[in-house]
């Protein structure tokens, strides 16, 4: 048989999914094992959004939709951006796809030419660098580290351009860190942004999950000149606890919105016509439920954060937005735990999930080695008993 494309063959597993895939199969063995891998909300899609998925059925709104998505939802995710950032963006410059995460991916499709080069900040989310890839682009990945609150500094991402740079990959607030850019950081970002003339693609679907009060500034909101080279990311996965529903959007200016749609008919079309619908309520009707468990997220972090810092040799940072802690681990590297030694994060991952019977994410596949990734997406039940059990299989 001939040889497989060696853009296909190159291509990673995904981290969150793989460690996801290895703890449900230790759960339907039999064992009982507290999952942190997967970044999902623990809530039931509100009731207001399910019946109108119920709805769409029920009045026969299951065919074919345009590869962008109903008008309906485009007009329903303009607005949403007006309401929240004050940006104007005409309903054709929405693209309607299935998850932000495809969003990216054609978002990256529509810029990317062979050996073009994108600017990835690390710890970035697992797919980031794999997409480029499979693009035919050069991921060009900026280290930052803790002391600097996981976030590339201006100077950085101006020593990391080259006559390639094509675009910069900017997540806000991030996964897997949950660290925010402040307004001031960012201007400084589109300022450079501007006078290369890069795209940015701001993955920005953690936005309503910030805590402490802290506001949020969306990156195409920062001047026109911004807003025309930005491709912004979103969609109802996080904040509306509708992850299966796969529905994100994008919006950008009319030629890449375009280019984004015309990409979309030949190869996916338009994400479940139902879930569409559903999105239109949730992006439209009430947000109260929204707040409600951005207020729960809080108050898990903050336990978290607290309890985590309290057991020799791990610690962690405080996370501004999203629902992530990132544990550093570095003070285990090299000792034995449980007749296992500790040699890296995925050392440590490995031996906490056959022993401590916990699933957390090692963050080398983030392109950070020696920190481990929890969500608190998750019941405080788990939380609480997650944590009894890293303190356990430390002691051992």
């Amino acid at each position: 048989m001939k040889e497989l494309s060696a853009i296909a063959l190159k291509v990673n597993p995904s981290t969150t999914l793989a460690i996801d895939s290895l703890a449900k199969q230790m759960k339907a063995d039999g064992l009982d094992v507290i999952g942190f891998g997967t970044g999902e909300p623990d809530f039931m899609t509100p009731e207001n959004i399910a019946d109108a998925g119920v709805v769409a059925i029920r009045e026969g709104k299951t065919k074919y939709t345009p590869a962008a998505g109903i008008a309906q939802l485009r007009k329903a995710a303009a607005a949403r951006l007006k309401a929240d950032f004050g940006l104007d963006y005409d309903y054709t410059q929405i693209v309607i796809a299935s998850g932000a995460k495809h969003n990216v991916y054609i978002a990256l499709r529509t810029l990317i030419n062979p050996g073009d080069e994108v600017i990835v900040p690390a710890p970035y989310w697992v797919s980031y660098c794999e997409m480029v890839s499979m693009c035919s682009g050069v991921p060009v990945v900026v280290d930052t580290t803790e002391s600097a609150n996981f976030k590339m500094t201006p100077a950085q991402l101006e020593a990391a351009i080259t006559p390639k740079t094509k675009a910069l990959m900017l997540n806000n607030p991030s996964n897997p860190t949950g660290m925010v850019y402040t307004a001031d950081e960012l201007r400084a970002i589109a300022g450079i942004c501007v006078k290369h003339d890069l795209y940015v693609i701001a993955d920005e679907i953690y936005y309503k999950l910030m805590y402490d009060g802290k506001p949020f500034t969306s990156f195409a909101s920062l001047g026109e000149d911004v807003k025309e080279r930005t491709i912004l990311v979103n969609g109802v996965s996080k904040s509306y606890a509708m992850t299966g529903w796969r529905i994100g959007y994008a919006a950008a200016n009319g030629q890449i919105a375009k280019a984004m749609s015309n990409y979309l008919s030949h190869s996916t079309g338009a994400p479940s016509t139902i879930s569409q619908w559903a999105a239109v309520e949730a992006l439209g009707g009430q947000q109260e439920t929204v707040e409600d468990m951005r207020k729960v997220f809080e108050e898990r972090r903050n336990y978290f954060v607290e309890r985590l810092n309290t057991i020799p040799g791990v610690s962690c940072i405080m996370p501004e937005g999203a629902f992530y802690i990132m544990m550093n681990i570095e003070k285990l590297i090299g000792r034995t735990i449980g007749g296992v030694e500790i040699t890296d994060d995925d050392a440590f991952a490995e031996a906490f999930l056959k022993q401590g019977l916990v699933a957390v994410v090692p963050c080398s596949g983030f392109g950070l080695k020696n920190f481990i990734r929890w969500t608190y997406a998750t019941s405080m039940d788990n939380i609480k008993e997650g944590l009894n059990r890293l303190e356990k299989f430390l002691s051992e």
